[in-house]
């Protein structure tokens, strides 16, 4: 990068971190720094419930994913509305009632503490570990792009936030979140801009689209439906997006403390209900327009060379290999290839298949290169298609904003989820295990606990790096495995009255290595079933179960009496 992007980037995050120190000034206690005094309108709880969600995943591998795959991830969030109605009616009111710090206190006042103390654990297992994950995701990208040790990066993405976060505690996580928003969707409107400006003379914004459309990109709805029937393993479609989507958004958002912790800010209960509808209003149009970007970075490259692989680490460890001349060889035919690609003026159907056929074939010859076991390589180039695109062609000092962003992204996300890791912590298992403590006492054993948890997601940023190209998969995965269970628990503490602590417990553990099976079979082949179906399996199995174990229960205890 250059001076002046160095420049933006470093005032960029600077300003985020010294703005979260100055706002975060809140009482010393648990009410003040897990809940901000439970005094934020819901327009920041709407931003805070965004930029937890839209981490830096999002704006780096959803433009590649439409450039790749097109449109239909858009899917993914079609239940997202229904599940917001949902925890309106049912979720908010009931933790706002009970005043609670954690959605995992209610669970004890419903059933007993070890059901409560198994959900606060799995929650706590699967974030820590997620969030590990996506400070990893985005630090491998830059360090590939800008030559950053992976290492440094990693501690650098991490640290940082940690200052704030540990200091200010939701309020800081509130304000910050806020200003972040502003600056993001301002880099991807600048950055969507750009797109559209470099493109040649007398190609617009709706040239782009038609080729975008003509290429198969703006396949916003999907079926999954063959003419050999419906395909349980296709992820993205209209039926897996709108029935595993909905269990996955209100698990997510009605059971995740990370979620939860933000709209229990809010000054009343028609303060979060405002904030979660909006959210549920505004999430599907958003992911629209960023994965609308990839299909015009797409329309870009059609007048513009297209990189062999977008990912240039990864041809500079295949010029170090044995594959070092065969490279040379390859990259100049597929130079060729794009040359009469560009320069040709009028083309046939036919000559233009078989140029796709042919860059097809180039980079399946790269991909195998990659994945010699010598090598030791990553095959997987979509996260790199928009910041090669950014760092290729946008002006200096827009390519920091643009990294900023990047920054800002998992900040957000991940500064809310330390803060609820911590009480989840500090309430469900410090308070509740050991001896009362002043309000002092709570509020510096928050503190060290939320500096415990960035310190330990630092530590599996740095494992979760020889994950490699599964990396953005895995965050998604491994909610799957865990939020259908426990939302299937926060289902029958609130829907089945009669059912009691032990059922449910026994029940989600039988349910939870149900779940984890159904994971390994479908990585060995054995089974054909997309993640997202996870989260139906989990909620259903939670609450099948209970039902028949409180069923066998209360009859064996009817026998006793007899």
């Amino acid at each position: 990068m250059s001076r002046p992007d160095w420049i933006v980037l470093v005032l960029t995050l600077f300003a985020i971190i010294a703005y979260g120190l100055y706002k975060g000034r809140t009482s010393r206690d648990l009410d003040g720094y897990f809940l901000a005094n439970r005094m934020v309108p819901w327009y920041m709880v709407l931003l805070g419930i965004m930029g937890t969600q839209a981490s830096a995943v999002t704006f780096l591998s959803a433009p590649g994913q439409a450039y790749t795959d097109g449109m239909r991830f858009v899917q993914y969030y079609f239940g997202l509305p229904l599940a917001m109605v949902i925890l309106c009616i049912t979720f908010v009111p009931a933790f706002h009632r009970l005043k609670i710090y954690t959605a995992y206190e209610f669970l004890e006042q419903r059933f007993d503490l070890k059901t409560r103390t198994l959900t606060s654990f799995l929650f706590l297992l699967q974030r820590g570990l997620s969030t590990g994950i996506s400070i990893s995701a985005p630090s491998i990208i830059l360090s590939s792009l800008l030559g950053w040790d992976i290492v440094w990066t990693n501690i650098f993405m991490g640290g940082l936030l940690i200052i704030y976060t540990v200091t200010g505690g939701a309020k800081a996580v509130a304000y910050t979140q806020q200003l972040q928003l502003i600056i993001i969707f301002g880099g991807m409107f600048v950055a969507g801009y750009m797109v559209v400006h470099r493109l040649p003379e007398g190609v617009g914004l709706s040239e782009a689209l038609h080729i975008g459309g003509k290429a198969g990109k703006l396949n916003i709805i999907t079926t999954g439906i063959s003419e050999k029937g419906f395909n349980w393993n296709d992820r993205y479609n209209l039926f897996s997006g709108i029935i595993g989507g909905f269990f996955l958004a209100l698990s997510y958002f009605g059971t995740d403390q990370s979620q939860v912790g933000r709209y229990l800010t809010a000054k009343s209960v028609s303060e979060s209900r405002l904030g979660l509808l909006m959210n549920g209003l505004v999430k599907v149009p958003m992911q629209f327009l960023i994965l609308l970007l990839g299909v015009l970075v797409f329309a870009f490259y059609q007048f513009n060379p297209e990189p062999v692989f977008f990912n240039q680490s990864q041809l500079d460890l295949l010029a170090r290999s044995k594959y070092k001349d065969s490279l040379v060889i390859l990259e100049k035919a597929y130079g060729e290839t794009e040359k009469t690609r560009l320069q040709t003026t009028s083309l046939t159907r036919q000559q233009l298949q078989e140029i796709a056929s042919a860059k097809a074939g180039y980079r399946s010859t790269l991909k195998r290169w990659l994945n010699d076991k010598e090598v030791g390589g990553d095959d997987n180039d979509t996260n790199y298609i928009f910041l090669r695109f950014v760092m290729d062609y946008l002006p200096r000092g827009l390519i920091g904003l643009l990294i900023a962003v990047i920054f800002l992204a998992a900040w957000g996300s991940i500064a809310a989820t330390l803060n609820s890791l911590s009480s989840c912590t500090i309430v469900d298992f410090h308070k509740r295990y050991s001896k009362p403590l002043s309000q002092e006492k709570e509020f510096q054993f928050s503190r060290i606990y939320t500096f415990f948890w960035g310190v330990f997601c630092v530590a599996v940023a740095q494992l979760a790096y020889n994950l490699g190209n599964s990396l953005i998969e895995a965050v998604n995965v491994l909610g799957s495995l865990f939020y259908g269970v426990i939302l299937g628990i926060f289902l029958v503490a609130f829907y089945r009255k009669r059912i009691g602590g032990t059922a449910v417990f026994i029940s989600a553990i039988i349910t939870e290595a149900l779940v984890i099976l159904l994971n390994v079979l479908g990585r060995k082949g054995i089974i054909s079933l997309s993640f997202l179906w996870f989260n139906v399996v989990g909620a259903a199995g939670v609450m099948l179960l209970s039902e028949l174990i409180q069923f066998f229960s209360s009859k064996l205890n009817t026998r006793h009496k007899d």
